[in-house]
Order: C-alpha cells, then structure tokens, then sequence
C-alpha cells in the first residue's frame, strides 16, 4: 500500500482533534482525497473502546472512520505537549474539533487563539447545538439528536412507535456537512488568504436534512397540509418478500402498477380504480403497498430484477449486510476489499465511493495504533519532544 497521495487535496494537512464519529469520519472523507491527515489523539476516545480482534483500541468502527491518518498522541493537559500540539495546528490547512469551547479555551485553543498564531486556518468546529443557544455545551448523542430533528416524531407517525433509525444518520450527515464546508472555506482562503471558523451544529444539521420533504405542507404560510412526506410515511412504504428473499419495488405511475401486476399473474389488479389516477398520489398508497406486498411472492428475485429492467418499474434487490461482499456490484466497484492491516491481519475495508477522473482518491494508509506516527511526525516538522 503506498502512502502517496494522489487525490484533490493532496498538499493540504488536516489535524483532526476530534472523537466518536463525526469529526474522525469528515475528516477521513478528507484523507480519503488526498489531505494529509494527523489525529491527536488521547486514549479516551470511545470509538476506540468495544470489541476487537487482536489490538485494544483496534475496534471496528475505529477502522472505519480513521484509515489514511497519521496517529500522534498528545496530552493536551500537560503543558509541554499541548505546546507541541500548538505547533502541529500551526502547519495545518484544516483542524476539526468537537471539543467543547469551555476546554478549547482552557488549552488556549479556541478559534481567536489559534486564528493569531495561524490566519488562514480553516476551523471547524462541530458541536451537538450552536453556540449561541440555551442548548450550547450540552452533550449530544445521535438518539438525541434523531429525537431533536424531528426524525423519531417521523418515525413514530409512519412506524406507530418512536424508534430511533438503525444508524448513526445525525453523525454521518454532520460528516458529509463538515467535510463540505471545510472545502468551501478552503476555496474562500485560496481567493482572499482568509482563514475562518466554521460552526457545524448536529441538530440544526439533521434539522435541515430532515425537513427537505417532512416540511411539505408546511412550507407555505398558512399551512397548505400536514408535515411529513406521504409516500414516506405509509407504514406500508417498505421492502416485500419475493419467493425467495427481499426486493424493494416502487412502481411509480399508473403504467408501471399495470406491468408489474400483469407480471404477477394478477391482471385483474391492474384494472383496479385506485392504480389508475390521481389517487396513487394521495390516499390509496397503504392500500397499493398491500397490493406489491401481496404479489410479490409470485416470482424469485432474480425474476423481479429482470421483470422489472424491462418495463423501467424501480426496483432493487435488498442487500443482506452478512452477505455484502459476495454481491457483484458491490464487489466490481471495491466497495468492500480484504487487505492486510499491519497488526489486525486481513479486514475489510470500504471503499471510497466517488470517482474522479483526474485526480483519484485512495486508500494509502489503515487506521492506525494510537500514537503510531507521533515521532514519525514530530520529527518530520522539526518540533522537539
């Protein structure tokens, strides 16, 4: 594995002062395209903490959101090596925090302090809540901040229950958005020689994400309807059973109901009133849903796939996590390669899904040990220890 970059931001240092989720997996996004990443890290991150294979601190989800950094480890409460920490964040291009601003400050590392020693610093800073509100400074989960978005409300209207989405979305989302304005600002500074913060607020970010459909009637001023996406919030807007696995078919007009039906065996279907107008717009989709689920036995998967290809009816067969890397497209475009990791052995790692035609991102280095590269790099930028 070669440690040359190759991607968009090669030539621009990232310092990831961050834990969990978010800020690590932003700031992969980046190492990912190029950027030359460095984790400062302690031994109290809990991505580092759960199960693992041969290393402690070596956790799955640890591989996953820290691949193509360099690991130096710092105590940021001693005095010496905070100094050293400073040092680092003076080379950088980028740093992503979501410390809180009361311990920023008290390591003389909020934006002011950092900005004086380095002007075109780009500083994002990613917190539960803005920093202007009640809220600032309370922790923040993504349980808490699916319920604060409004996503459980959604889930509860559609589902009957307020479960919380089987995933990490309010990270993730706060990732991608990170990631974004990170390389906004950096096109700012590139114009004007203008570093600047960055305030990246969980909720207000999932707020946002959720809202593009679930405002619906409320978008207007008085309401022209209800909130919450209509298809979306059918309980029965879900993946059927086939004859032998799952599918997730979406006919999407009248034509489509009619071809999928008839496929079916069940032509007197298609001629049903509510598969014929205006009505799969509105309040037959329970009814219709039943209908998919209810014919969708009638053929294997592999026949739904080739049914529905050839009447353009949206379709996909539903990809079973335990099986992912067996499945062809999956494994044609590296979405999920074995490689050796220097002390975990052969893993899986996923692959980046964006393709570039002239500047690739890669894979170059895995996550590494905690503290791995801290001489590597001290030594490289002249900083004595």
């Amino acid at each position: 594995m070669t440690h040359t970059a190759t991607g968009p931001l090669d030539g621009v240092r990232v310092i990831d002062l961050s834990t969990v989720v978010m800020g690590p997996y932003a700031a992969q996004i980046l190492g990912d395209l190029g950027a030359d990443v460095i984790k400062i890290e302690s031994p109290a991150d809990t991505v580092r903490v759960g199960k693992f294979r041969t290393t402690p601190g070596m956790t799955a989800l640890n591989l996953n959101v820290n691949r193509n950094k360099r690991s130096v480890a710092l105590n940021l409460k001693d005095e010496e090596e905070r100094e050293q920490a400073l040092k680092l964040i003076d080379t950088a291009d980028v740093l992503i925090t979501n410390m809180r601003p009361g311990a920023l400050s008290r390591l003389g590392m909020n934006y002011a302090d950092l900005a004086a020693r380095n002007p075109g610093l780009v500083y994002a800073h990613a917190q539960g809540f803005r920093g202007d509100s009640d809220r600032a400074g309370h922790a923040a989960y993504d349980e808490t901040v699916q319920a604060s978005s409004g996503l459980v409300d959604v889930a509860n209207r559609a589902l009957g229950k307020p479960v919380y989405l089987p995933t990490i979305i309010g990270d993730k989302v706060s990732s991608l958005t990170i990631a974004y304005t990170v390389l906004a600002a950096l096109v700012h500074r590139d114009r004007t020689g203008e570093g600047q913060r960055v305030e990246i607020p969980m909720t207000d970010t999932l707020i946002a994400f959720n809202l593009v459909e679930h405002l619906a009637g409320h978008v207007f001023e008085p309401a022209e309807g209800p909130t919450g996406f209509g298809p979306s919030m059918n309980p029965g807007h879900q993946a059927v059973h086939t004859k032998d696995g799952m599918a997730c078919v979406i006919p999407y007009n009248p034509q489509n109901f009619r071809d999928f039906f008839h496929a079916a065996g069940r032509p007197e279907l298609a001629e049903d009133p509510r598969v014929n107008g205006d009505a799969i717009d509105g309040a037959d989709h329970e009814a219709l849903a039943a209908m998919i689920a209810e014919c969708a036995p009638a053929l294997t998967t592999a026949e739904w796939t080739e049914v529905c290809a050839k009447h353009s009816i949206p379709m996909a067969p539903v990809l079973e996590l335990d099986h992912a890397q067996d499945d062809e497209y999956v494994r044609d475009g590296h979405l999920l390669d074995v490689v050796e990791h220097p002390s975990e052995g052969s893993i899986r790692t996923i692959g980046i899904p964006v393709k570039f035609s002239a500047t690739p991102g890669s894979v170059r280095r895995l996550a590494p040990l905690p503290g791995q590269d801290t001489e590597e790099v001290l030594r490289e930028l002249a900083i004595t220890r």
